[in-house]
């Protein structure tokens, strides 16, 4: 949760620095537990016929999407650069069918030992 809350609360718009593998994919699991929470009013909704319980759980959802875009992108494009690329890489995503492989594999891979052009190794004396 620590890393969660450093994207949203410490870094929210930063998109200088580096982001360890770690942080990633903290926070897109978050992301994926709290999106999938938000389903909980639309099934009890649906349950019990309630359109307004419904349309409460979608604008939360949409609410969370939307306080959520910018710190997303940031922390992909801090992602990269603890690789030594540029935030510009975010966009492979958008090639059809294997930008999203492409940009999934790049957040996987292990960032680069040591300073680079974007800061400090965030992983700092961790490394043996």
């Amino acid at each position: 949760m620590k890393w969660y809350l450093k994207v949203v609360r410490d870094n929210y718009a930063n998109f200088e620095g580096r982001a360890r593998r770690e942080e990633y994919w903290m926070f897109a699991l978050f992301n994926v537990i709290f999106v999938m929470l938000s389903y909980i009013p639309f099934i009890v909704g649906a349950v019990m016929e309630s359109e307004a319980l419904m349309m409460i759980g979608g604008l939360l959802l949409f609410l969370y999407i939307v306080a959520l875009f910018i710190p997303s992108i940031a922390v992909v494009v801090r992602r990269l650069h603890d690789q030594g690329k540029s935030g510009t890489w975010y966009f492979i995503g958008f090639v059809p069918f294997i930008g999203g492989i492409w940009l999934l594999i790049l957040m996987a891979t292990e960032g680069t030992h040591g300073p680079n052009q974007y800061g400090p190794d965030p992983k700092g004396d961790l490394i043996q």
